[in-house]
This record gives structure tokens, sequence and C-alpha cells, in this order.
């Protein structure tokens, strides 16, 4: 016997309401970073090239030589010289696609290829977030070996004074707030950096060590939940935030810093860290890693990628119902001012070559690290005569 259901008239709008009742859940990945302003365009760089690289290039200050004018002396003057220099970027091209099976269809009353192509814009911004994050840490580790990994006295910022101008290499461009005396200073214990008030004074004291006399008007603090609980806790955060574009920051210190809040794995791991510290220099004593970002310290180029939109039709697959795939590819130059890409330059990067230098998505970096401690040099090498010009400042900080 069969057994026939007749679902027809309101039964069958409800059976209808419910099929179409697809919803989209919301991602919850970690804040981005690709939208705010520490990420800006740069006219001097080329998307043209005809290598997986191209070069920015500018004069450096001038060396001036000062006379004195003298009506007994007819010995010429001397004259005052000029340099240029010139630095390496790399493009990188990112691919992401789908498949929907064609009778599905059927049965769900929705379009695969729709759900795929919403999602795009999400894992788009989530790649460049991710790319960014990865220069911000590279960087970081970059930093981190000249100030530990050279001869003896190697050593970040914090050995220094609030009047120099670090310009031996030997200096890391970052603070260690873990060993730092005059931070510590605010509370006798050892845990003192892990409360609000005294974070945020270490964070104030690094952004004058790293920019003297030089400092902006305001940067962004990149941070983790963690940090910006302490903040809070402590009643810093100013009551009137900033809005930049189409989003609003808490700040602290009225506007000094615009907090990224992201719990994105910024920190370097123990054993990176423990690693790093096998060098020459001063150890790194702290254990978590914030960022302190001049606006428009990373310069981001979108590149024009042939066929950035394909759609591939297998109409013999699921036999004979049918397949459509659907790729979008796209390109860019992502580029911390102040640095020269020392990595590879006849391939397109991932982001562990950005942090690393090698090509492996899901590195160890202590094998990397060892062959990198050797060389002294990181997968970005500083450029910029002065570190007054630099736009990253690392933290390490308990």
């Amino acid at each position: 016997m069969t057994l026939r259901v007749d679902v027809s008239g309101a039964d069958n709008f409800a059976l209808q309401e419910a099929i179409s009742a697809y919803t989209d859940e919301a991602y919850t990945n970690a804040k981005k970073l690709s939208g705010t302003g520490i990420v800006s365009g740069n006219p001097q760089i080329d998307t043209n090239t005809e290598t997986f690289i191209g070069q920015m290039r500018w004069f450096k200050p001038m060396n001036p030589t000062i006379n004195i004018a003298s009506l007994t002396d007819s010995a010429d003057g001397t004259g005052s010289t000029y340099t240029s220099d010139y630095l390496n970027y790399v493009k990188t091209v990112r691919t992401y696609g789908g498949t929907k099976v064609n009778m599905q269809e059927v049965v769900t009353q929705q379009d695969g290829l729709a759900k795929i192509g919403r999602d795009f814009g999400e894992h788009r911004s989530q790649d460049e977030h991710n790319a960014i994050l990865a220069i911000l840490k590279g960087v970081a580790i970059s930093e981190a070996i000249n100030g530990t990994a050279v001869g003896g006295g190697g050593t970040g910022l914090g050995g220094q004074t609030f009047e120099n101008d670090p310009t031996d290499p030997k200096y890391g461009f970052y603070v260690d707030l873990g060993s730092d005396a005059v931070v510590k200073a605010y509370d006798n214990t050892v845990a003192s950096m892990e409360r609000g008030a005294q974070r945020a004074a270490g964070f104030l004291n690094a952004f004058g060590m790293a920019y003297k006399d030089y400092e902006p008007e305001y940067a962004y603090l990149i941070t983790s939940p963690e940090v910006m609980a302490s903040l809070r806790s402590a009643n810093l955060v100013d009551q009137d935030g900033v809005v930049d574009g189409n989003i609003k920051f808490d700040t602290i210190f009225q506007g000094k810093f615009r907090l990224i809040q992201t719990r994105a794995a910024q920190s370097l791991s123990a054993a990176e860290l423990a690693k790093l510290n096998t060098g020459a220099g001063v150890d790194i004593v702290g254990t978590k890693t914030s960022f302190i970002v001049l606006p428009g310290a990373i310069a981001m180029e979108s590149l024009d990628v042939p066929m950035p939109v394909e759609i591939d039709r297998a109409p013999a697959s699921y036999k004979g119902g049918g397949s459509t795939s659907i790729w979008h590819r796209w390109g860019y130059v992502a580029h911390p001012a102040g640095y020269n890409w020392a990595g590879s330059q006849d391939s397109f990067p991932s982001d562990a070559m950005y942090q690393y230098g090698i090509d492996n998505n899901t590195p160890t970096l202590l094998t990397d690290i060892a062959d990198t401690l050797a060389n002294t040099t990181g997968t970005w090498i500083r450029k910029a005569d002065s570190a007054l010009s630099l736009g990253i400042l690392p933290i390490f900080h308990s």
C-alpha cells in the first residue's frame, strides 16, 4: 500500500517557507586590521612591474656642510652632498573558490554559488587581515633579531634614552617592558605589568622611547581582549572615542592611542622567544606582544589580476546532474614603511613567508629562526637611516 500525502494550499506554503528559511551564521573571526587607518595606499608602488618584486627609490636627507665665510682665506668652500636609496617590495596573488552540485538545488531550493559569492568579501578581508598580521609579526621578529642576535650590547629601545636617535641597527626597534626597570618601578611585584594602569603607562613610555620629539599626534594600539579588559578595569578608556572613516575606536590618553582590539594570535610563542634569545644580545623577557602602529604604516596596493572571477561547468559529473565551480582571484602588494623585502624574489609569498621567510603555512619557525640568527637578519630589513621614520613598534610585555 502506498501512502500519498497531498501537501497543498496553506500546508504547501508552510513547507516552501521552511525550505527557503536558510540564513547565514555570523562569522566570529578575530577583528580585522585591513579596514583600519594603519593601511594606506602608496603611489610609489608600481604594480605593473614584470617581475615578482618592484622597487621604491628616494633621496636621503642632505649631508650639509656649513662654511664660515672669510675675507682673508681664498680657499673654496666645501659643498654639501646627498645620496639615494631603494627598497624592494613583493607582489602576492590569492585565490578562493567552491563548487555546487547542481541538482542539490532541487532539494534545498538554494543556489550554492550564491552562498560562495556572499562569503567572498569576508574571506578576502580575512586574507588581507592575516597578511597584515603576518607582516607585523615578521617586523617584530626581524627587529628582535637585531636586538638579541648581534654582538654584545644588542638590545631593544628599553635600554636607550628618550633623547637618542637609535640609528645603530644593533638596537632593535622594539621595547621590552618585561625587562624595563623604569616601568616595573610602578610596583614592586613581578606582575605589575598585568595591571591596567601600569600597562598603559608602559605603552606610553614605549611610545616616547621610540619617537622622541617626533612623537605623532596619535597612533593605533593593536592589543588583545585581555589587555583591553585591564585598561577598562583601570578606568583608562576615554568616554568619547574617535570616528575614523566608518569605524569608531575606543581611545586612551585623550585620543593618543586608538585601540584596535583583536584576539588574533599576535604574540610570539614561548619557543619562538627562546630561540630568539639564543643570540649574543639582551634577552626578551615580555611574553605577550602588542603593537603601536602609525597611520599608513603598511602600504597596500591592489593588483590587476586576469580573470578575477571564473566559472567552470562540469555537466557530466554526478551522473549527468552536473556541477558548477566558481573561482575568485585577487592580488596586492602589502609592505611596511621603512623596510626592504628580503624574502624570495621568484614566487608569490604566503603569510608564512611574510612572517618567517619560509613557505610553510604551519611553520614551527625554530629551524628558520636558527638559520636567520646565523645571518643576523630577518624577512624585513630596516632601510630607514633613522628609526624615527619607522611606523611599527612591537612591544613585548607581561
